[in-house]
């Protein structure tokens, strides 16, 4: 079982861990250190015994509120879940229904004479443009 050197508030103290677990060790050891120097910061040399409860329960301290805000995290991603699924089987329910009957739409249709016509009186007014163009010309 290795062990490791961990200061905690400015004090050294040789801790046992299981194999694999130093690094987990070094990083917890390290979070009660920042919570244990804020306490010598502020008081100055403080007992051993003392120091270290302060500084985990100032670290409890801090997991409860972490602890609280993942419990009000999960109730809203439970309550953004059950919104999402009821969109969702809304969203099915309109799929399953049947299409709309189509519309009958009418276009009125220009009869074949009236373009004929038309296009006479388009023939005619070219015709006279050009007899203008001619005798203004000439």
């Amino acid at each position: 079982m290795p062990e490791i050197d961990v200061r905690i508030g400015g004090r050294t103290f040789t801790v046992a861990c299981h194999e694999g677990e130093e690094e987990y060790l070094r990083t917890a050891a390290g979070m009660l250190d920042a919570e244990a120097q804020v306490l010598v910061d502020q008081l100055g040399r403080v007992p051993e015994a003392r120091m270290l409860l302060m500084a985990g329960l100032m670290l409890a301290d801090k997991t409860a509120g972490l602890e609280e805000r993942l419990r009000e995290a999960e109730t809203r991603e439970a309550e953004l879940g059950a919104r999402i699924a009821a969109a969702e089987a809304e969203t099915e329910s309109l799929r399953q229904r049947p299409e709309p009957e189509p519309r009958r739409v009418e276009v009125p249709v220009i009869p074949a004479g009236v373009t004929e016509t038309l296009a006479e009186l388009a023939a005619r007014a070219e015709a006279i443009a050009a007899d203008v163009e001619d005798k203004a010309a000439g």
